[in-house]
Parts: C-alpha cells; structure tokens; sequence
C-alpha cells in the first residue's frame, strides 16, 4: 500500500440517534463504495450490520468482540493494522478510506486513543473526522442522563441532528444551546432519514483538539495511560488476536463502565403473530418504557415471506420497516433490548406470558449491580 495514511472517520452518538440510517443513505447513494466500514453493536445478535445490506460482503466488517470501548486495545487495534491485507480483493488493498460505528453507548475516548495512540494504526491510518448523531426527540434527557452521550457530543467536530421532524423549532433551539455548551465550535446540521451529505461527512483533516473543551484532552490522556497499563500487564494476551469477532481473551470489559446497562437478545424460530407479538411489545414499553434505552428487531411475521424490521428508542416507536429480502438464510426473528435494570428473565416472562415463548434469550454487557 501507498505511504499516505488511510482516512478514518468514527461514526458515534447515542443508542437510536440514527447512525446506522445515516450510514444506509451514504450507501444507496454509491459514497460508500471505496470505504471499509467497522460495525460494533453492543449485544450477541448483531443486526446492525444486516440492515446495512446490500453492501459488499467485504466491505463491512461486524465486530462483535463486545462494546468497543469495553475490550482491550488490540481488538480495534489489530483488525485495523491487518485490514489492508485481510479484507483484500484479489491481493491488492480496495478501500481508500475506513468508517467506524461505535455501539451506541461506547465511550468514544479510548477508541479515538486507540487510533491516535497505537502505533500499528497510527502509521497505517489518521483520524480525520468525528461525527456524532444526536436524537432531536430524547437528546436532552440522554445527555443529562447518561455520561457517555455527552463524552460523545464533546470530542465531535460534526453534529448530524435526526428526527428534527419530530419536534418543534423551539425544542431544536433548546437542544442546540446544550450542545454548543459541550461542543462549541462543531457544525451542527439538520438531517432527516439520515440524509447526511457525503462531503460534509467526510470533510476535515487531522483530528485536532482546537475548540473542543478542556476534558477532551484529559479524557485521551486518562486512556492512555489506563492502556499503557493495562497493556504491561496483558501483553501475553495482546498478541493472541487473530481474528474479527469474539475470542476467549478479547472480553476484558469495565463493568463500572456503562453501570446498570444490559443486552438480553430473543430469538423466536417459528414466524410471530403480528397481534400477540406487538401486544407483547406494548406491555413492555407500558411498564418499563423509560428505562428501555432501544430495542430493534427482525421479525418473522406470519403470513409475509420478507421480513419487518422494527426501531424504539425509549417511549418512541418508528412506524416498522418491510426488507425486500432476508438479509441472511437465518429467518428467525431476533430481537436485541438494551435496557437499564430491567433482567433479562424479565424481558423473556414478558412475551411468555401472552405466549410468545423465546427459545434463547442472552445476556450481554455489564451485569445488575
């Protein structure tokens, strides 16, 4: 490969901001043919990167190790260094630039740390932009609740805000004062149905830290040197990461991290009755609604041989999406909740009680404390 480092963008906001939309209208419009993207989604049944189908099987890569900002450095770290060569068509290097997803509740900080710091990245690859999506309709409550939201607002150098549509001027004027007192110099621009501009996407050269708050640097430094640690005392482990994906090393996770949050995936093999199943849904959004930070799904419906993909984001529920296919020969449905203080057996009774049996149901993340 060339001398000349790869650009790399890192796509981050919080949980049902809009990434993964943002990223499927970059697709259908052809900006993404030269580009790797890197998937990471908090939970062990990936969706994510099927909804983003129908890119090239080598063009994106999901990687399902855990939340990002949980594992030890090498993860990212190695899949980057070994991409050019691994992800190759036909010997030689076809991607120009390389755009990270961060789950949605990933601290951004030791991600970036890891770009800007690992030396095996930093030779191949320079960070030349951080775009954070912000939800128009639950932004202020996340960032008052949730650190990591902010941490994310903060090292951005572009702000995409989504469903604008869904509210009033006065509230984007609300939520813009808030986001230029954690961000005060990023551009902030209006998107709806994820239709970002290419170029103001990948816009921007070396990721500086002129105009972001003084934390910014702390927050880096602070990754850096917990690595440097971490690493002095995990180098044995470090070189064992061979592959894309989860390895009885790789899961080294904070718990203190993300607290009280959790992953419990549900998988129904048989096709679901659209009635019982979204009177399932409604009784849990009835109960536990606000503490029910996203929930997407691919659903089997009875009588339909395409599937319906489902989006909510707290109390909110987006009218429900038809594919024109199955993204994969799996045709079970597969539904990811993560939720704050809500169990997973609980999850589960809830769609056992009207009769909707899950036939596995998976924790991920941080354990109740």
């Amino acid at each position: 490969m060339s001398e000349a480092r790869l650009p790399i963008v890192v796509l981050t906001g919080f949980l049902g901001s809009g990434k993964t939309t943002v990223l499927r209208h970059l697709m259908q419009h052809g900006d993404l043919d030269r580009t790797l993207v890197l998937v990471n989604e908090f939970g062990e049944v990936g969706l994510d990167h099927h909804l983003l189908a129908p890119l090239a099987d080598d063009s994106l890569v999901a990687i399902n190790s855990g939340c990002i900002c949980c594992t030890i450095r090498s993860d990212l770290a190695q899949i980057l260094a070994a991409a050019p060569g691994r992800f190759a068509r036909g010997g030689e290097r076809w991607f120009d630039r390389v755009v990270i997803e961060t789950t949605g509740i990933a601290d951004p900080a030791p991600v970036l740390q890891t770009i800007l710091g690992e030396p095996a990245v930093q030779k191949r690859y320079e960070l030349t932009n951080v775009v954070t999506t912000v939800d128009a309709v639950n932004g202020l409550a996340t960032l008052e609740h949730h650190a990591e939201a902010q941490k994310q607002v903060a090292v951005t150098d572009r702000v995409l805000l989504t469903k604008t549509d869904l509210v009033t001027a006065d509230d984007v004027a609300v939520l813009t004062c808030r986001l230029r007192q954690l961000s005060p110099s990023a551009p902030i621009s209006a998107v709806v149905n994820g239709a970002a501009q290419a170029d103001w996407f990948f816009a921007g050269g070396a990721y500086a830290l002129q105009g972001k708050l003084p934390e910014v640097e702390a927050w880096l430094l602070a990754e850096a040197q917990a690595l440097d640690h971490h690493d002095h005392h995990h180098h044995a482990h470090s070189d064992q990461h061979e592959h894309v994906g989860h390895d009885e090393h790789a899961d080294h996770h904070d718990v203190n991290r993300h607290g009280r949050i959790q992953a419990s995936c549900l998988t129904f093999s048989d096709p679901v009755d659209p009635a019982l199943f979204e009177a399932c849904l409604q009784s849990l959004l009835t109960f536990r609604g606000a503490d029910l930070l996203r929930i997407k799904g691919i659903i089997n419906v009875q009588g339909m041989d395409v599937p319906m993909v489902i989006h909510g984001v707290q109390h909110v529920f987006h009218p429900p999406e038809i594919l024109d296919a199955w993204p994969s020969p799996d045709r079970s449905t597969r539904i990811v909740i993560i939720a704050r203080d809500v169990d997973h057996l609980e999850l589960r009774n809830c769609f056992a009680g009207l009769g909707l049996a899950a036939e596995s149901a998976a924790l991920v993340g941080s354990p109740i404390r």
